[in-house]
């Protein structure tokens, strides 16, 4: 698949959201959250929403694409739930998902606009950060399997004519209903007996079955064969056993090209660090107070907290903060991280009140 010509790919390390809902950015409005067309009528009822930034903008994403990301873009994502069924209540998560090549500005476009949509519906969002690879366990469970490609949106995945693709490796990998298909590098080393690999050579595509994989991944990758096949029409597809398969095969002898190895860096699991933001002294300050064991008895409503399990970094804000101290909590979160190994990790932030599951047994184990 064709990649798009885009700006520096984004680098973590080189983040302006640390300014991100200060006086000195532009800040997020709520009057301006009413004029942005992306948002009228949502959360009005359960289900799912997504957008992806283009060119700043706030642009639908095709609903028959959902679950369906590209490594070079940026997306927001609401889910709007009823935590009670008995219940007319709504609940929402806004989560925005961050492409490993997606650029600075399309971050930081997709953060700015999250707390946009969150404004827009009163305040009442979860907010989460995903990153290409770290996504959270809550965002997984919004999709019957995540695919990453390759690219950007405009390279496209449909009516593709089989002699110009260009070859790709995808990757399936997960337990039950929750399979991951992702775009890797056309490389031998890539391949893992656990998991299914389909290779797409446009006029001719294989599924490669892992002497370990389990169903769910073949089946995942026979629906995902089954659908290029009927899009395509006349193509050659067969299924590979790891096992049967002879060394001199076209399906490995397709696989030449470099491996390029994925970013993950996942955090120590256990550790529990508690910080304070609070600008009680006279300025804004983030100190660490607590590690190890934390409980409810930890957070005081008149500041904010940043709590760093090493998987996830949860900021929660007090109801009774100050103005400056709520007005950025993905910065102070991100500004945390950019300090630590696990930099990619998921943020949410939680106003107090909310009801987050992970963040309920983060301060009760």
């Amino acid at each position: 698949m064709s990649g798009l010509t885009k700006p520096k790919q984004y680098d973590w390390k080189d983040s302006n959201l640390a300014l991100f809902g200060s006086d000195t950015e532009k800040g997020v409005k709520k009057d301006a959250a009413k004029t942005e067309t992306a948002w009228q009528g949502v959360g009005q009822k359960v289900g799912l929403k997504i957008w992806r930034i283009v060119n700043f903008k706030v642009v639908e994403w095709p609903q028959e694409d959902y679950g369906k990301f590209f490594s070079g873009d940026s997306y927001i994502i609401l889910n709007t739930y009823k935590p009670d069924p008995k219940s007319d209540e709504l609940a929402y998560d806004a989560h925005f998902w961050i492409g490993s090549k997606s650029t600075q500005d399309e971050y930081g476009a997709a953060a700015y606009k999250t707390v946009e949509l969150d404004m827009y519906l009163d305040d009442r969002a979860i907010q989460y950060r995903e990153v290409e690879g770290e996504e959270s366990e809550r965002f997984g469970t919004l999709f019957k399997s995540l695919t990453i490609m390759e690219g950007g949106a405009e390279s496209g995945f449909r009516h593709v004519k089989p002699e110009a693709y260009k070859p790709r490796l995808l990757h399936f990998s997960g337990i039950k209903q929750h399979i991951t298909v992702k775009e890797v590098p056309l490389s031998k080393k890539r391949l893992n007996g656990d998991d299914v690999f389909i290779l797409d050579l446009g006029k001719t595509i294989y599924q490669w079955n892992g002497k370990g994989a389990n169903k769910n991944e073949k089946f995942k990758a026979a629906q995902f064969l089954n659908g290029l096949k009927a899009e395509r029409g006349h193509v050659k597809t067969e299924v590979l056993e790891e096992e049967t398969l002879y060394p001199e095969h076209v399906f490995y002898a397709s696989l030449t090209a470099e491996d390029v190895p994925d970013i993950h860096e996942g955090g120590e699991k256990g550790v529990k660090d508690l910080f304070r933001v609070s600008d009680a002294g006279g300025k804004l300050e983030m100190n660490k107070i607590k590690s190890g064991k934390i409980t409810n008895a930890d957070f005081d409503k008149n500041d904010v907290f940043i709590l760093d399990i090493g998987t996830t970094c949860f900021v929660w804000v007090g109801s009774g903060a100050s103005p400056s101290e709520k007005q950025n909590g993905m910065g102070y979160a991100h500004n945390h991280l950019m300090k630590t190994n696990h930099k990619l990790i998921p943020v949410v932030v939680i106003k107090q009140g909310q009801k987050n599951p992970d963040f309920a047994a983060a301060i009760a184990a």
